[in-house]
């Protein structure tokens, strides 16, 4: 397209014939209204002062002894590491992870059966996300994903 074709168009060609229009089926009418609802009432407004705030304890999870120098696939693999870690243990992950610290430090009198259970848990979801994690990375034998409480 030139200048000339831009601003000063020619006249639209001829239009090409319609088709016949199809029959369309009876309109149905519409339903009748809903009923009003009832009136909202008024609650107090809602303040964040007065919700208690839950202590969550974030984590850092790195690749470490990973002998290919691959920026990326290790990012990736700790991406993919702490998001199954996270499906398994939702927001326990800390608590988790310091019950087996315990476990592993302590014999099982000193232990309650919740911190057993805690890190049973953190032993089945640690190898299900080194599962995830080393999905793609290829040669890992000495590798392994360090889990740290910030």
């Amino acid at each position: 397209m030139n200048q000339s074709e831009l601003f000063f168009p020619r006249a639209a060609a001829a239009a090409m014939p319609m088709a016949m229009p199809v029959s369309s089926p009876p309109v149905k009418p519409l339903p009748a209204p809903l009923p009003a609802r009832a009136p909202v009432r008024d609650d107090p407004p809602f303040r964040f002062e007065d919700v208690e705030v839950e202590a969550r304890v974030s984590y850092t999870v790195r690749l470490a002894d990973y002998p290919h120098p691959a920026a990326d696939a290790a990012k990736v693999a700790e991406q993919r590491f702490r998001r199954e870690i996270d499906k398994q243990l939702g927001g326990d992950v800390v608590a988790a992870l310091r019950a087996f610290q315990n476990a592993s430090e302590s014999s099982e009198s000193d232990l309650s059966r919740t911190e057993i259970a805690m890190a049973k848990r953190w032993a089945k979801a640690y190898d299900a996300a080194r599962t995830a994690g080393f999905r793609d990375l290829g040669d890992t034998d000495e590798a392994f994903f360090d889990v740290r409480p910030i």
